[in-house]
C-alpha cells in the first residue's frame, strides 16, 4: 500500500532506494539520443537475450539446420524471434561502432574515462565474437563456411598452441556439419553453442564494470561546456541537474522501445520486400514448409543482409552459393587477401598480428593521447588514425563483398585504401585552418532571410511530387530500390519546407526560429500527436491478432508489433518533451 501521502511506485521506488543511488544526473542538453547510444546499446543486447532464451527452447545442435527451419516454419512467431534476434545483433554491432567513434571525436576517451574506454573495446571485441558463434548456429553455407575460414586462419598462423586453441574452439571443424552422424554434428554446434553462451554472458560481466564507470562519471560533456580534461561535472553540479527518476527512465525508455521497434521491423520489412508475405507464404507453407530455403523473391536481397538462412551446409543449393562471410567481418576478409609489396600473400601470422596490434593501438589511445582538449581538432594525428580506420573498415567491407578470395595488390590498397586517407588528412587540416580563422573572425550576425529564389520553388516542387510518387510505389509494391530513393527524396523535401518556414518565421519576428521561443507551439503539437499514435497503435495492436502467427506470413505480424513499439516509445518521446521540457 501506498504511505504518507506517497503513490505506489514512488513507494516502491523509495523502498529500492533509487532516488538515493548515486545515478548520474543529467543537465537538460543532454537528451539528445547521441548522448544515449549505450541506453540503445542495452537495449538490444537485453532484446538478443531474451529472444535467445526462447530460442533455446527449439534449437537442436545435432540438426541445426532443420531445427532452424522448424523454427521459422512450425514454432508461432518463431520466423519473428529468429529474425529480429539476428538483427538485434547487427544493429547492436552497429551500434557499437557509432558508440565507438561518436565518443573517441567527442574526446570520450580521456581522463578520468580511461579504462571507461578500455573495457568498451573489449565489448566491442566481444560483441563480434558473440555474433560470429551466433551466426554459425544455423548450420547454413555461409555459417559453416565462416567456421571453416576461422579455423585455417588461426591454425595457419602456426602459433604455439593455435591448433589446441583451434580445436577448443571449432571442435571437429565445419566439415562435420555434413556429417551424416548427429552425434560429429552435435560436437560441432554445441561447442559453438556453448562459446555462444560464453561470449554473452562476458558481455553482460564486462558490461555491468562498464556501467558502473560511466555512472562514475557520467556522460561526457559538450566541449562548449567542458573544453577541456578531465571533462565532468562535480557533484555540486550535478545537484542542479535532472535525478534519474522520473525523467531519465522516461526518455530511456522512449528510446528502448523506439530500438525494439526498429529491431523488429528492419528484418521483418526485408522478409516482406519482395512481396512475400500472408496468402502467398501461407500457400507456400501449406504445400511443404521445408520445399524451399527461404521465401520466394527473398533471393533479390544480397545474401549478406538476408534475414533468412542460407542453402544447408552439404546440400546440392549450397554449391552455387558465394561463401561470404558474416557482413561485420568482410572486413577481414578482404584484408586477408592483401599481397606485401614482393607480392607474396599476406600469412596468417602477419594478418592476425597486424590486427591485434591495430587493436591494442587503439585501445590504449588515452594513454599516449596527451592532449588537454575534447575537440577533435586539437588532436589531429589521432583523429586521422581514427577517421582512416572508420573509412577503411567500409571500404574493405564494400571491396569484400564485390571481389571476394581475389588477391589485393599493393597497387590496388594503395589506390582504394590510400587515397582515401591523403584526402582525410587534407580535409582535417582545412577544417583545422577554417575553424581557427571562424573563431578570429566570429561576430553576432544578426539572422538573414533564406533565399528563395523560382529554382528554390520549381525544385521544392518537384521534390515534393517525386516523393509522393515514390512513397505510393513503396507502399503498393514494396522494394529495396524503392526504399533507397524515398529516404534521400524525404530529407530534400524536409530541407525545403523547412528553408520555407524558416523564411516566414524571422520574415513574422526578425529573428531565426532557434533564437524563438516556440516551445508552447511544440507542446501542443505533440500532445495532439500522442492522441494520434495511440489512436493509430491501439488499431495495430488490434489488427495484429487477426495476423498469421505461423511460417513466414507471421513476419507481417513482426513488422506490425514493430510499428507498434516504435510508435510507443516515440509516444512516450513527444510525452517526455511535453512534460519536462521548460517553456
Amino acid at each position: 500500500m501506498a504511505e504518507g501521502g506517497k503513490g505506489l511506485i514512488d513507494t516502491i521506488l523509495d523502498r529500492l532506494g533509487i532516488n538515493e543511488a548515486p545515478f548520474f544526473r543529467t543537465p537538460d542538453y543532454m537528451y539528445n539520443a547521441s548522448y544515449w547510444l549505450g541506453a540503445m546499446l542495452t537495449a538490444s543486447f537485453g532484446y538478443t537475450v531474451m529472444t535467445g532464451l526462447f530460442l533455446l527452447l527449439y534449437y537442436i545442435p545435432a540438426n541445426a539446420y532443420p531445427s532452424t527451419q522448424a523454427i521459422i516454419h512450425s514454432v508461432p512467431y518463431g520466423s519473428v524471434i529468429l529474425l529480429s534476434h539476428l538483427y538485434g545483433a547487427y544493429i547492436m554491432i552497429v551500434l557499437v561502432y557509432i558508440h565507438m567513434f561518436r565518443n573517441f571525436f567527442k574526446g570520450a576517451y580521456k581522463k578520468p574515462r580511461e579504462l571507461q574506454w578500455v573495457t568498451g573495446l573489449i565489448l566491442f571485441a566481444l560483441t563480434l565474437g558473440a555474433s560470429f558463434f551466433g551466426y554459425s548456429l544455423v548450420g547454413d553455407v555461409l555459417g559453416v563456411n565462416a567456421v571453416d575460414i576461422g579455423d585455417e586462419l588461426l591454425v595457419g598462423t602456426g602459433f604455439p598452441g593455435a591448433t589446441t586453441l583451434a580445436n577448443w574452439i571449432f571442435g571437429p571443424g565445419g566439415g562435420a556439419a555434413a556429417s551424416s552422424n548427429p552425434i560429429i554434428r552435435a560436437e560441432l554446434f554445441d561447442r559453438l553453442l556453448g562459446w555462444h553462451i560464453i561470449m554473452v554472458a562476458l558481455i553482460g560481466l564486462v558490461f555491468g564494470m562498464h556501467f558502473l564507470m560511466s555512472e562514475r562519471y557520467g556522460m561526457t560533456p559538450s566541449a562548449k561546456e567542458k573544453p577541456l580534461v578531465p571533462a565532468y561535472y562535480t557533484k555540486e553540479e550535478q545537484a542542479k541537474f535532472n535525478a534519474w527518476w522520473p525523467r531519465n527512465f522516461v526518455y530511456m525508455l522512449s528510446l528502448v522501445l523506439m530500438t525494439w521497434g526498429v529491431i523488429l521491423i528492419v528484418p521483418n520489412l526485408l522478409a516482406n520486400i519482395n512481396g512475400v508475405s500472408g496468402i502467398i507464404a501461407k500457400f507456400v507453407d501449406s504445400i511443404d514448409p521445408y520445399a524451399h530455403l527461404g521465401p520466394v523473391g527473398v533471393s533479390a536481397l544480397p545474401i549478406v543482409i538476408s534475414p533468412y538462412p542460407a542453402p544447408q551446409y552439404g546440400s546440392p543449393a549450397a554449391i552455387h552459393t558465394q561463401p561470404y562471410p558474416p557482413w561485420f567481418f568482410l572486413f577481414l576478409y578482404k584484408f586477408v587477401d592483401f599481397e606485401l609489396p614482393n607480392g607474396q600473400p599476406l600469412s596468417p601470422a602477419e594478418a592476425v598480428s597486424l590486427l591485434v596490434i591495430g587493436l591494442l593501438v587503439i585501445m590504449f589511445i588515452p594513454f599516449y593521447d596527451n592532449s588537454k582538449y575534447l575537440s577533435a581538432l586539437s588532436r589531429k594525428f589521432w583523429t586521422w588514425l581514427m577517421s582512416v580506420f572508420a573509412l577503411s573498415v567500409v571500404i574493405l567491407s564494400v571491396w569484400g563483398y564485390f571481389d571476394p578470395g581475389i588477391p589485393a595488390p599493393t597497387m590496388q590498397q594503395a589506390l582504394y585504401l590510400g587515397v582515401p586517407a591523403f584526402v582525410v588528412a587534407v580535409i582535417i587540416i582545412v577544417a583545422d585552418f577554417v575553424g581557427k580563422r571562424k573563431k578570429r573572425t566570429s561576430s553576432n550576425i544578426p539572422a538573414q532571410l533564406p533565399k528563395i529564389s523560382p529554382i528554390t520553388i520549381l525544385w521544392g516542387s518537384v521534390t515534393t511530387l517525386l516523393f509522393a510518387g515514390t512513397l505510393g510505389t513503396t507502399l503498393t509494391q514494396p522494394s529495396i530500390v524503392a526504399v533507397g530513393i524515398l529516404v534521400p527524396i524525404g530529407v530534400l523535401m524536409y530541407q525545403f519546407f523547412r528553408k520555407i518556414a524558416s523564411y516566414y518565421w524571422i520574415k513574422a519576428h526578425g529573428q531565426a526560429p532557434a533564437s524563438y521561443s516556440r516551445v508552447s507551439l511544440n507542446k501542443k503539437i505533440a500532445f495532439y500527436g500522442i492522441i494520434i499514435i495511440l489512436i493509430i497503435s491501439a488499431f495495430l495492436t488490434g489488427l495484429m491478432w487477426t495476423l498469421p502467427s505461423v511460417g513466414t506470413a507471421a513476419t507481417i505480424s513482426g513488422l506490425d508489433l514493430g510499428t507498434v513499439l516504435f510508435l510507443w516509445g516515440y509516444a512516450i518521446n513527444l510525452y517526455h518533451y511535453v512534460v519536462y521540457v521548460r517553456d
